[in-house]
């Protein structure tokens, strides 16, 4: 195929992933007449735009952590975010991911990061974790399953953690209030404020659409956040009161490319 054809071969290969479960760069190579290193171009292209996951010598589909209310990909407004999360990440770097989409947006890029030691309490972001083509030494915490959040919680859970320390923790929140915290749906709190505890920065990712959402429960205060990672789209009021806090405030930009 022609360059001005990359596009319809995206797509076959969209259909082609959809219909087998998964791809070879080898097949593809061959089914298209061209070279390996288009098609892991067209892999990463792919992978970038949040359509599939990339592993080694081809890719898979994105797990159900990837993906939307709506089944689709996540938005890109969480695609930015996560960017901008992963970008905080050094090389070798031991780091807590918690269950939840805008936090799982992260997994697609964190290939690129030799030498991670991963701890989750989402059996999602585990599996996915474990289809990168570079994966990382993956922990997992164990505990009571919790239907609603689908992740472990519990004392057991808790305990795991406390034996361990990390350099950073990626969670999100149900919304986010301007004078107290990260607030939440869920009552079961326990297992994030011991996550932020073990963790020498505390990294909230959320849509800001989130933010202003008065919720009842407070998951993590003010005192227990370092950054908080939002978009672009967040109003110039919110952005001088949550500066006020003292934590470090990132508004990711969407690529346009």
């Amino acid at each position: 195929m022609s360059k001005r054809n990359t596009p319809q071969r995206r797509h076959t290969i969209l259909a082609l992933l959809a219909e087998h479960g998964e791809v070879s760069v080898d097949a593809l190579a061959k089914r298209f007449a061209t070279s390996e290193v288009t098609i892991r171009k067209d892999l990463a292209a792919l992978e970038k735009n949040g359509l599939l996951l990339r592993r080694y010598g081809g890719a898979v589909p994105l797990p159900q952590e990837l993906i939307g209310d709506n089944g689709q990909p996540v938005s890109p407004y969480k695609q930015a975010i996560a960017r901008a999360g992963v970008a905080r990440i050094r090389e070798h770097a031991r780091i807590i991911i918690d269950s939840g989409t805008t936090t799982a947006a992260m997994i697609p890029q964190l290939g690129h990061k030799p030498g991670l030691v991963v701890m989750t309490n989402s059996l999602n972001v585990a599996n996915a974790l474990r289809e990168l083509e570079h994966e990382p030494v993956l922990l997992m915490t164990g505990g009571t399953w919790d239907p609603h959040s689908e992740s472990f919680q519990g004392q057991v859970a808790e305990q795991v953690l406390r034996s361990y320390d990390f350099d950073q923790l990626f969670i999100g929140a149900d919304g986010i209030d301007l004078a107290r915290g990260t607030t939440t749906f869920n009552e079961l709190l326990g297992l994030s404020r011991v996550m932020a505890e073990v963790a020498r920065e505390v990294v909230v990712m959320v849509e800001s659409d989130k933010i202003g959402r008065k919720i009842p429960n407070l998951e993590l205060p003010w005192s227990s956040i370092h950054t908080l990672i939002t978009d672009e789209r967040l109003p110039a009021e919110a952005r001088e009161q949550l500066m006020a806090r003292g934590i470090t405030l990132i508004c990711a930009t969407v690529d346009a490319s």
